[in-house]
């Protein structure tokens, strides 16, 4: 049996994954544990501060982030832990991601603290700093996102369906994080604006079609009057850990039916089908269409998207 099957029986099977999220780095680590705490004191926080910025408690968007950075950070220092001949790289990777998302955070929670947005807000020069500098360190993040992409996709796997599911997971997360920069675009209405020689104090926008602040989701607080972009990001970046488990449960499930290549085969399948439901959920918002009230075009896509990930699945599985 190859070397890197024989280390993933050992160190999925043998519970050996809080060593690999723990042991990696200890940036990463730090980052974790942090986060978790920060998530805890937003809790506490939120119980005794009723104060709403665009008509949700100010504590609720320090909260989501808090939960988006544990299983990022943690999901990261996992996925390095399979990275070898690289020590110094990956310590980069790891100290510039735990650096980039402190900055987040510290911008997110000093807003909140102020009762004001976080995201999307110029209406002070401070406001705009802490905006755009939480801006440049994402696109640190997304670099080094992309460059445990790279690494891994260098790196030699013998357990070719694990090893794709990592990489995918990978790409398609740098995929859903790239949407959210589509976020900072202008709105039409800030767009005339601007161009009228108008003050903003907002630039940018999570809805399309309806004003932020509007009727969403509980929690998370998505639109449900018009498009917002917050899904298919959302479904984007937990690609880094619903990918990897597809991996995982394909290996489990199929070793002994499917061949290597066939296994591969199920991973790039279902790694492309989640792509695509990301792009689905991208059209679907910037038509103007709420997640919950999809349109019969919006859902003939669906189905047409389930109709091929499930022939060519099953393809695989008939293959001789």
């Amino acid at each position: 049996m190859s070397t890197l099957t024989t280390q993933f029986d050992q160190k999925v099977d043998k519970s050996d994954l809080w060593r690999r999220v723990f042991g990696t780095d200890r940036f990463l680590t730090w980052s974790v544990i942090v986060s978790v705490i920060l998530f805890v004191g937003t809790i506490v926080l939120s119980i005794f501060d009723s104060r709403l910025v665009t008509g949700a408690p100010v504590w609720v968007k320090p909260m989501k982030f808090a939960i988006s950075i544990t299983l990022y950070t943690g999901t990261l220092a996992w996925l390095l832990s399979y990275v070898e001949g690289h020590p110094r790289l990956v310590r980069w990777i790891a100290g510039l991601t735990a650096l980039g998302f402190l900055v987040e955070y510290v911008g997110i929670f000093i807003q909140a603290t102020r009762g004001v947005r976080s995201h999307f807000n110029v209406s002070t020069p401070f406001d705009a700093t802490i905006f755009s500098l939480m801006g440049s360190f994402v696109m640190v993040i997304w670099v080094m996102n992309m460059a445990t992409a790279v690494l891994l996709m260098r790196q030699k796997m013998n357990n070719r369906p694990f090893a794709w599911a990592l990489r995918l997971g990978l790409l398609v997360t740098a995929v859903g994080a790239v949407l959210g920069f589509l976020m900072t675009n202008p709105t039409p209405d800030q767009l005339s604006a601007m161009q009228a020689g108008e003050v903003v104090s907002i630039v940018g926008a999570h809805s399309v079609g309806v004003v932020d602040g509007g009727p969403g989701l509980p929690f998370v607080g998505w639109s449900t009057a018009g498009g917002d972009i917050r899904p298919a990001h959302f479904v984007g970046l937990h690609a880094l850990q619903i990918v990897p488990l597809l991996g995982i449960f394909v290996n489990r499930r199929f070793r002994q039916r499917l061949s290597d290549g066939r296994r591969t085969a199920l991973v790039v399948i279902g790694g492309l089908g989640y792509l695509g439901l990301v792009l689905l959920l991208l059209w679907q918002a910037l038509r103007a269409q709420p997640l919950i009230a999809p349109d019969g075009v919006t859902l003939a896509a669906l189905v047409g998207l389930v109709t091929v990930v499930s022939v060519a699945g099953t393809a695989v599985f008939l293959k001789k």
